[in-house]
């Protein structure tokens, strides 16, 4: 279900990440026309970038109100050099690196500048599953393609890095991204979880959410000026993140923060028996993506296999009876892939 990469282009990624992510750390934004602002947010101050675009002024989320911000406001430190990086990337891409179309890669950049993943957005779906690919020396065989662009915001029983999130408008920022995004609308009229790019009806980006007490009614999420759709098992999904940069056939590149792979494998065998009949090719693309992790963990990591089974078994019965299903039913589809976990 997986190619492994040769040792060159594993070291060819491991050096691509490394810049990216150092780049990100301390990454600025100088490259734009603006200035630094400080707001104070439920008693918790913040910096901003405020800019420019067209006719409208913007901001970019920076950070806390901590030593590092107030050091690169003060300095107003340039970035890290990005030509290097995208040499990196190339030479990646060169090597058989994964990647992802550039449009995709282009609104997920956006949602970087703009601060989602800086107050805990997580990207989830299928652009996760691509990205493991590369945060694991591997070309997926199969089911790593998707229009969809799902992210996900943790919820209050999930901690996230920032006591109080500060105010991030990303339908500001997807409005004005190429041709625009618009936001759905449910049958009631209000503003839904899902906006579609015009002009490309197929494009959409998904906001998701954790349950609550609120059910599965879609959830304004005030920090990020969009609404949220509530799924089940979603807390579970979103512990533990990591982070990897992410690059298109050019070179260009970004960083974004993911799930835990192993989680996220464990949580597509969990989710894959909740999805409606018509959505049966999806709940087959969440087999497959989890049966291709499962036989990399198998073979290369699997106390962290196991780790993320037991937590999941250990949440109650309905939380094992979908699992050992799932299961069952990828082992059937491949039987191939690694027996139960032994626990």
């Amino acid at each position: 279900m997986y190619i492994s990469l040769s040792t060159t282009a594993q070291t060819a990624y491991a050096q691509f990440q490394d810049a990216a992510l150092t780049e990100h750390v301390n990454r600025s934004v100088a490259h734009l026309r603006g200035v630094f602002s400080r707001k104070t947010v439920k008693g918790h101050a913040y910096w901003y970038y405020v800019f420019r675009e067209g006719t409208r002024h913007r901001q970019i989320y920076v950070g806390p109100d901590d030593e590092r911000v107030r050091a690169l406001v003060e300095k107003k430190q340039q970035p890290t050099d990005s030509d290097r990086t995208q040499t990196l990337a190339r030479a990646y891409v060169a090597h058989g690196g994964t990647t992802l179309l550039p449009k995709h890669l282009r609104v997920i950049a956006r949602l970087t500048d703009f601060g989602f993943f800086r107050i805990g957005g997580v990207l989830v779906g299928t652009h996760a599953f691509a990205a493991y690919a590369n945060l694991l020396g591997v070309r997926w065989t199969g089911a790593d393609r998707t229009q969809d662009v799902d992210l996900a915001m943790p919820g209050k029983n999930v901690s996230i890095a920032l006591p109080h999130a500060p105010q991030v408008d990303l339908h500001d920022a997807l409005s004005a991204f190429e041709a625009g995004f618009v936001p759905t609308h449910t049958f009631a009229g209000d503003t839904g979880p899902t906006y579609v790019l015009k002009g490309d009806p197929d494009f959409q980006i998904d906001f998701l959410t954790t349950s609550g007490r609120g059910g599965d009614r879609p959830r304004r999420i005030e920090a990020l000026s969009v609404v949220a759709q509530p799924l089940k098992f979603m807390d579970y999904l979103l512990q533990n993140p990591t982070q990897a940069a992410m690059l298109d056939p050019a070179g260009r590149y970004t960083v974004a923060t993911l799930p835990a792979p192993a989680r996220y494998a464990v949580h597509k065998l969990i989710v894959s028996g909740e999805r409606a009949i018509r959505y049966r090719t999806k709940a087959h693309k969440d087999l497959e993506q989890a049966a291709a992790l499962a036989q990399w963990f198998a073979a290369n990591d699997p106390r962290a296999w196991r780790d993320a089974w037991a937590d999941a078994e250990s949440r109650g019965p309905g939380w094992r009876k979908r699992l050992r299903e799932g299961w069952g039913n990828a082992r059937r589809r491949w039987p191939a892939i690694s027996p139960l976990p032994q626990i």
